[in-house]
Order: structure tokens, then sequence, then C-alpha cells
């Protein structure tokens, strides 16, 4: 993680690098104060995805999802990877340390690869994830900075619904 205030140098990967790592900070504040009862505790048994029930499950399938760009993009240039499993963690200090290393690994993809294309023009060259959609390697870290932003807030309304339950 880079010190606050400061900005990595390479251009456009430097932006998609500081553009996710801010996202996973401003996650990481929303749920620094989720205790152990919140964090397991279902908001929304209505749902039929298993990954949107409680904090809990979202902050899991966030760490996993942020895996699975990279592991796509690993794919996509030759490596053999496998797919990392859920893993469900019981607190916020170990989540914010699962992020971290999720976002380790996304960085280690540009040390592995410094001269990556980010953009490419033809859909036939572009990476083709596993959920059906293509990308190039701009687009697919946009998505994943776009993802935790989106599940940010959701659990911001969960905290809401929570706080409304208690009250």
């Amino acid at each position: 993680m880079t010190k606050k205030g400061t900005h990595r140098n390479n251009g456009a990967i430097g932006a998609l690098l500081d553009e996710y790592e801010k996202s996973i900070t401003e996650f990481k504040a929303v749920i620094k104060d989720v205790n152990s009862n919140a964090l397991i505790q279902i908001v929304d048994s209505e749902t039929n995805d298993e990954d949107c029930r409680s904090i809990q499950t979202i902050i899991t399938h966030v760490v996993r999802a942020g895996y699975t760009y990279v592991i796509e993009i690993r794919k996509w240039l030759g490596e053999e990877v496998k797919y990392k499993e859920k893993e469900i963690l019981s607190s916020v200090l170990e989540y914010n340390e699962a992020l971290d290393t999720m976002f380790a690994y996304n960085e280690q993809l540009f040390n592995d690869y410094p001269n990556i294309q980010l953009e490419e023009l033809e859909p036939h060259k572009k990476v083709q994830v596993r959920w059906g959609q293509k990308y190039d390697v701009e687009q697919l870290f946009e998505h994943a900075i776009v993802h935790i932003l989106r599940h940010r807030r959701q659990i911001e309304l969960f905290k809401e619904k929570l706080v409304d339950r208690n009250s």
C-alpha cells in the first residue's frame, strides 16, 4: 500500500492501482466499526445471491472477486492458475488483512508484466472472463474498482438497516 498522499508514477497502471487502492481504503473505512455480530447477521434474506445476504458474505465475495480478476488476466496470458476458493473469516481485522493481501496480488501482476498492454480494441483479443463478458486489462481493472465501490455502498445500506433493526 502506498503512503497516504502519494501516487504511483507509472502512468495508466499507476492510476489504476492508486484508484483501486483508494476504493479498498474507503471500503475498509466503512467496515471498520462492524462488530462480529453485525458481520454475520443476515440483512437480506430475500436475495437469491448468496454473496449478498450479510456483511460477511459481501466482504468474502469482494476479496475472492479481487483475486478472480487477476487470475482471469493471468490465464489469458497463458498461466495455469487456479481460482481462489471462498474463505469465510470471522472478523473485520481478518478481512482487512485479506483485502491487503488481495490488493498485493493485483499489484504483483504489473510487477510480473510491466509492459502489459492495457487497451485492446479487437474483441477477439480481449480477456473472456468466466461470467461471459469480454474486457481488456484496463476495463477489467476498472470493473474491479467499481465492484468494490458498489459493494461498499451495499454495506453502507446494510449498516443502516442493522441500526434501524436495533433501534
